[in-house]
């Protein structure tokens, strides 16, 4: 018979996305009916566990939250696979996004005390150093979708109509539990005053700063910025946590290279060289130059890419990236 303790154990395993707690527990029940003399309902028991452990990690994520009405032209969803695991990040970022995880996969004991897991996050930096990417980590880490704000179905010209979609946004976060991610948020969180400010905006601004901070749902709530600058002094204090991005340095250059192109790459070819010549480049376009030589290799029928096939891609990406830094 189970204990009111082994229940409690298994609700909070399973809220908390923990299986091997949940299995575990499950497998304590199983063995309590044994002893109860109940053998028949502990062989079912036991087979459904070890059925469920065999499909765990192969399973599918079936879409369950769409987003339906006016939040149709609000929202894009997406049930993303990204791992913490998959970004390259330095040692300050990656325990701050880690915290955010571990946080929130215990937000039931965190809660119980009366305390608040990390939810409210503020990502800044330059274009292409893994912001949009941190919040497909998070969703695909927690196993919760991710819902991409459209600023083009928020931001109109019609007084009080985007604040009104804002607040749908909102209730959003309290009925379906997700991430929602604002990116390019400096275009509503800009600050009061600033010379180009208009009345309407003023207006949004303050309805996001009232709405944030009354939020008590279960979401995770990301704003994104490449103008940190210019982003209202009253938001920062909304946050839980600042998270602060920057361009890689020549060893993470060198890092995400090799992970992304070992597996072709001919013997002796020197991460650090390809790093050095392409210093300055974000996260996405080293990604985006490996992936051309992924598929130059695929369309010329080339199992191996040699250290000059790699340094023409990068060398090209960092000419694109010169010219268009000059005309900015």
């Amino acid at each position: 018979m189970a204990t009111a303790d082994q229940l409690k154990a298994l609700l909070k395993s399973h809220i908390e996305g923990d299986d091997q707690h949940f299995f575990s527990v499950a497998m304590q029940l199983a063995a309590s009916e044994a002893k109860a003399g109940h053998g028949k309902l502990a062989e079912e028991m036991r087979a459904l566990i070890d059925a469920a452990r065999r499909c765990q990690g192969t399973r599918r994520s079936i879409p369950i939250s769409r987003p339906r009405g006016e939040l149709v032209g609000l929202l894009t969803v997406s049930y993303p696979k990204s791992r913490l695991a998959d970004m390259v990040l330095n040692n300050d970022l990656e325990r701050q996004i880690q915290r955010v995880v571990r946080e929130q996969r215990h937000a039931t004991r965190i809660l119980a005390h009366g305390l608040s897991p990390r939810r409210k996050l503020l990502l800044v930096g330059a274009p292409g150093t893994g912001k949009t990417l941190t919040a497909s980590v998070l969703a695909g880490e927690l196993g919760i979708p991710l819902f991409q704000v459209r600023l083009d179905g928020l931001i109109t010209k019609f007084m009080g109509e985007t604040a009104a979609k804002l607040r749908q946004i909102f209730e959003a976060t309290a009925q379906t539990r997700g991430i929602y991610f604002f990116d390019e948020f400096d275009a509503i969180g800009s600050q009061r005053g600033l010379n180009n400010d208009v009345g309407e905006i003023r207006r949004v601004l303050n309805s996001f700063l009232q709405m944030i901070e009354q939020d008590q749902s279960h979401s995770l709530i990301i704003a994104a910025t490449n103008h940190a600058e210019i982003l209202d002094p009253a938001l920062f204090r909304r946050f839980d946590d600042v998270l602060l991005y920057d361009l890689p340095t020549e060893e993470q250059i060198a890092a995400l290279l090799r992970r992304r192109l070992l597996c072709l790459s001919a013997k002796g070819v020197s991460w650090k060289r390809l790093a050095e010549s392409s210093a300055g480049l974000s996260y996405a376009e080293v990604t985006r130059a490996s992936d051309e030589v992924l598929k130059e290799a695929l369309i010329h029928d080339r199992e191996i890419v040699t250290e000059t096939d790699i340094r023409i891609m990068l060398l090209e990406r960092k000419g694109v990236a010169g010219k268009l830094t000059k005309n900015i």
